[in-house]
């Protein structure tokens, strides 16, 4: 399911480029994130009055999350290479892993990845909008980071995607402000309806994938699978988009997936050892 959700996520972000042109990339973000909104509550039929306080503010600060990561993604990707923003959105989960880390190996990783960073960017040579593309891959992985704690959280207190039926609105009205300026006077049948597909591809079924995915699994085995997303933006963004990275930033990517499996695996080791503590 996290393997599914990883190439899921990379080919529904590639295939909303193309409506970028007609409605903005926030135009676009914000009209799957009213139909996945639209498909949770019908699924699931939420009763928020009915939930504790606590499980509700988590699914409202999800929804914000998810939100703000949606739209700062979709912002990043009309102005860098897919592979690009996800090797550099990736410093969000990969910042939760080490947190989580066993022993000090743990610190080698950061250095690691932000040498691949560089590799993939070259500040040093970028453009105005590829440095402010950069920043929004950036703000989308601190919210990435966020939404991996507290998916978590959600998974422990909702049954099925009932969590989601109520975090999806809120990420659509997050995403509402920017994105009703940008597809004002540009929406059309075949633009909902073509968001209508992608936001399967992207939000629906990913987050549905990576909820059950963390029910099931401890957080450092997902984050271990989860590590192939750099190198997965890197194949659908080589296949979809035409983007051929050079061999440095080819070599960037693979410094970042190599520093997420790195964090990943000494979560793993760490939870295996506390796990005879916790039965």
């Amino acid at each position: 399911m996290a393997l599914a959700s990883v190439f899921t996520v990379q080919i529904g972000a590639a295939a909303s480029t193309p409506v970028f042109a007609q409605v903005g990339p926030a135009g676009t973000a914000w009209l799957r994130l009213c139909w996945a909104a639209l498909i949770y509550t019908v699924v699931a039929r939420p009763r928020p009055w009915a939930l504790p306080r606590r499980d509700l503010g988590g699914a409202v600060l999800l929804g914000a999350v998810s939100g703000g990561m949606t739209l700062f993604f979709f912002e990043a990707i009309a102005r860098i290479p897919l592979a690009s923003a996800v090797a550099i959105e990736f410093l969000g989960p990969l910042t939760v892993a080490v947190l989580r880390r066993s022993g000090r190996w743990g610190w080698v990783w950061p250095p690691l990845a932000f040498a691949g960073v560089l590799l993939i960017t070259e500040p040093w040579s970028s453009s105005p909008g590829d440095l402010l593309g950069i920043g929004l891959a950036l703000a989308a992985g601190v919210c990435w980071g966020l939404y991996i704690l507290l998916t978590q959280f959600i998974g422990d207190r909702f049954h099925g995607v009932g969590g989601l039926a109520i975090s999806m609105p809120v990420a659509a009205l997050v995403a509402l402000p920017v994105g009703l300026s940008q597809a004002s006077g540009h929406l059309s049948g075949s633009v909902l309806l073509t968001c209508l597909g992608l936001a399967l591809l992207l939000p629906v079924i990913p987050y549905a994938l990576e909820l059950s995915a963390l029910r099931r699994l401890r957080a450092g085995t997902f984050g271990t699978l989860m590590s192939v997303e750099p190198a997965a933006a890197l194949l659908v963004g080589a296949v979809m988009l035409e983007q051929i990275p050079r061999l440095s930033q080819g070599l960037g990517v693979m410094l970042v997936t190599v520093a997420a499996l790195g964090a990943s695996s000494a979560q793993r080791v760490s939870e295996a050892a506390i796990a005879p503590a916790q039965v």
